[in-house]
């Protein structure tokens, strides 16, 4: 059943990977992370729409008044506005780690460095500008793998062991269906909304 549903969307799922792998424009870059940002218990289709309105008004280069954006499009608005602040701030040595570490290395600096950002946004993060292999483990995903038996229940507490235990038993399921954990994680959340999405 896992390979018919795959098979019937790997194009779509190829397609999107491929788009990831070329953003590496210091803009896209900034608005992806401002996007991760945002997302954490918001819905992922209102939070874009709140970037699409912070390019609009030019965020990366100009003063914006974030708290109007934010507040209807994003839960904790008042937090994700600081964190914003925080991360435009840093942003050019953020930038300038982007292909000096690798992966692993990378996704451990984001974590320690930018304020609103753990395991899961990290990885996000760096899957939407084309990095590959790194679990991102929100709710859609953790819910798939209770029922595909590869995790026995959700955890309640998702620190850095359990992150990274989970995303080991992740990849080795992966590697068992033969589909990449990057695809599978796309595939799961068109299980859950229909489509495609980032």
């Amino acid at each position: 059943m896992m390979k018919k549903a795959y098979l019937e969307k790997k194009n779509e799922i190829e397609k999107r990977l491929d788009e990831f792998s070329k953003l590496r424009d210091k803009r896209e870059v900034f608005y992806e992370l401002c996007f991760c940002l945002l997302t954490p218990q918001s819905n992922a289709y209102r939070c874009w729409d709140a970037i699409l309105e912070l390019k609009k008004r030019n965020f990366f280069e100009d003063e914006v008044e974030l708290i109007e954006i934010l507040n209807k499009k994003t839960r904790f608005h008042n937090n994700k506005a600081n964190s914003l602040k925080l991360m435009k701030e840093n942003f050019d040595e953020i930038y300038d780690n982007i292909g000096k570490l690798e992966k692993f290395e990378l996704r451990d600096y984001l974590v320690k460095n930018v304020k609103g950002i753990g395991f899961k946004e990290a990885s996000h993060f760096l899957r939407n500008i084309g990095y590959r292999d790194l679990a991102i483990l929100d709710r859609h995903i953790l819910k798939n793998l209770v029922k595909l038996e590869v995790i026995k229940e959700v955890p309640s507490n998702l620190n850095e062991k359990t992150y990274f235990e989970i995303e080991n038993k992740f990849r080795k399921y992966g590697e068992k269906v033969n589909i990449d954990m990057d695809e599978l994680d796309l595939l799961f959340w068109s299980f859950e909304t229909g489509e495609i999405f980032k």
